[in-house]
């Protein structure tokens, strides 16, 4: 007698292959036009599955776990963070919860990387010149921008992406700092050449380029506060590639645009998909450079993503405990 496949729905399109693998292992409901769930559909897949999987944009709170159907017993999260899913309510709800770590860290950090150098070079003001046919040609003091050779870089978060993110910092000549709860393995410090500061206000004061790099949570919800911000130099950029709710938004903007603050680089934003007028207006003056979340956005990286989800599905429809099982010692 052939086993039953457990019921899997899945929120949003997948790359072809994951798709392709997860029709051949399960009995998988697919979102093949790639519209996002409402708040009711997400209800009712999980009245109906065994296993959801969701992405980092889909909300999964307290009340609809607990309108959840019995049968629902995995959330097999396509992506590494899972701030938009109640996890202790799902634990308490005997539903386990997976994600995908550690495959998308070089491509965020090339991302950051990419960021880091866009904004202080003014690579985006110098495109939509080109674009708008408004360049008058080559000066000795056109499109000045500032080096990054020699800056000092700030990391919030020195987890595997920070550290990623560190490694080609070093690389580009720059000088390492980092605020996270406590310092790294001291081989991991001495490779880097990295310096560990207990105090974020103290960090910021001194940093020329910060980049945020840790997740999302309750504690690091505005971390980046207007009063934070505050304590940065003029001359220094902000760089996000984590999510962003950690930063004030509103108040970077603010800043930026009255100069007390040189720019930024962001791929995450406070209230996506929607973006702040201010920080567009600025992308248009080029003093920041924005990018739609697309710092995972490569094919090996989302590949990886999906094998991953499907690793974690398979371990537990074999009555094992999935690789990636996120713990409450993890929230």
């Amino acid at each position: 007698m052939p086993v039953k496949k457990p019921k899997v729905i899945v929120t949003r399109k997948l790359p072809d292959p994951v798709e392709t693998r997860m029709r051949e292992l399960f009995d998988a409901e697919l979102n093949h036009d790639d519209t996002a769930m409402s708040a009711e559909a997400l209800v009712n897949a999980m009245n109906r599955a065994e296993v959801l999987v969701p992405t980092v944009t889909d909300r999964i709170d307290g009340r609809m776990l607990s309108r959840a159907g019995p049968d629902l017993k995995l959330i097999a999260q396509f992506g590494a963070g899972i701030d938009n899913i109640d996890v202790a309510t799902a634990i308490q709800r005997s539903i386990t919860v997976t994600n995908t770590p550690g495959v998308l860290t070089e491509d965020t950090a090339d991302m950051t990387m990419a960021l880091m150098l866009a904004a202080p070079r003014r690579l985006i003001e110098g495109v939509n010149v080109l674009r708008e046919g408004e360049w008058p040609g080559w000066s000795p003091t056109y499109m000045l921008g500032r080096r990054i050779w020699g800056k000092r870089l700030g990391i919030i978060g020195m987890g595997r992406i920070g550290q990623a993110v560190a490694r080609r910092a070093k690389a580009f000549g720059m000088s390492i700092h980092y605020h996270n709860r406590k310092p790294v393995a001291a081989p991991v410090e001495e490779e880097l050449e990295a310096t560990f500061w207990e105090s974020l206000d103290q960090m910021l004061s001194r940093m020329d380029i910060v980049s945020v790099n840790c997740p999302h949570t309750p504690a690091t919800y505005h971390l980046l506060s207007a009063r934070r911000l505050k304590l940065m130099k003029p001359s220094a950029f902000v760089v996000n590639t984590a999510r962003g709710e950690i930063i004030d938004e509103a108040a970077l903007a603010r800043m930026i645009e009255a100069g007390d603050l040189a720019g930024a680089g962001l791929d995450v934003f406070e209230h996506e998909p929607t973006i702040n007028p201010k920080l567009l207006k600025l992308a248009r003056s080029g003093k920041v450079a924005l990018a739609p979340h697309m710092g995972s956005a490569t094919i090996e990286g989302r590949t990886n993503m999906g094998e991953k989800v499907i690793i974690n599905i398979k371990t537990w429809a074999d009555g094992h405990r999935p690789p990636d099982r996120v713990l409450p010692a993890m929230l």
